[in-house]
């Protein structure tokens, strides 16, 4: 099935929308074939602040239509105690409200932007999504990441070459306690080393402790910059280390 096809079939959407490459290239299409569409961005604990700037850029640059939803993610039952299926809670609960509210405004229809490269396989949060009779347009219709990122850089979309970037609390290992002064030192201090000029980079943690995974290739700017990431980090974590064991 082509997208042009879907939205013939399904004129009227809602669509969970998170700035990043699927969602954005999903609302674009939206926009060009659906009759009515209305994005809906979750503002929680979870997403850094560039995430919903990005967003935001992303639908005003297209004229689409997005509702601001803010809620807790850590008030979620299941998720601050950080279960090994903690994303199928996470996604219970904010799909839940999406829906909620979209059904508010008149919709009946829900997409998301999961796409054909994603394996489906026993995830969690995929299974949140059946449950919830999500639909998934890009990966129904067959469409690659590398392909969305094709077509979104054909059709002018700066998300094209965006990084992918999961939530800040797969930063924190399963079962140590999700909180929302670990969720904000994670996004200080990769904010930090963006803003040095990394990319696909993490910095994940246990019990205070930071780990930082870069590719190799940006193992000799760490060095370079040493002091001063320490210094900055070390406002988090008691101790700061590189993962050589990601090369990338």
């Amino acid at each position: 099935m082509e997208l042009q096809e879907f939205f013939r079939q399904n004129p009227k959407v809602a669509i969970a929308f998170s700035g990043g490459v699927d969602s954005s290239y999903l609302l674009y299409a939206a926009k060009q074939y659906a009759q009515e569409v209305r994005a809906y961005y979750v503002a929680a604990e979870f997403q850094p602040k560039f995430e919903f700037e990005d967003a935001m850029r992303l639908a005003k640059e297209i004229g689409a239509q997005v509702k601001v939803l803010r809620l807790s993610a850590l008030e979620i039952p299941g998720v601050a105690e950080n279960p090994a299926n903690r994303c199928y809670y996470c996604k219970q609960g904010i799909f839940g409200a999406i829906w909620n509210a979209a059904k508010e405004d008149g919709y009946q229809v829900l997409l998301d932007g999961t796409n054909a490269s994603d394996d489906a396989g026993d995830r969690p949060g995929m299974k949140a999504l059946k449950e919830l009779s999500v639909r998934s347009p890009l990966r129904e219709c067959g469409f690659t990441k590398a392909r969305i990122r094709e077509l979104s850089k054909e059709a002018g979309l700066f998300t094209w070459d965006k990084p992918a970037y999961a939530c800040l609390a797969t930063r924190i290992p399963t079962g140590e306690m999700i909180t929302k002064e670990k969720l904000a030192a994670t996004e200080a201090a990769e904010g930090y080393l963006f803003s040095l000029g990394f990319t696909d980079f993490r910095v994940r943690s246990k019990e205070g402790h930071a780990r930082i995974q870069l590719p190799e290739a940006q193992w000799d700017m760490l060095v370079k910059h040493r002091a001063e990431i320490l210094e900055e980090l070390k406002k988090y974590y008691v101790t700061v280390s590189l993962d050589l064991e990601v090369r990338g």
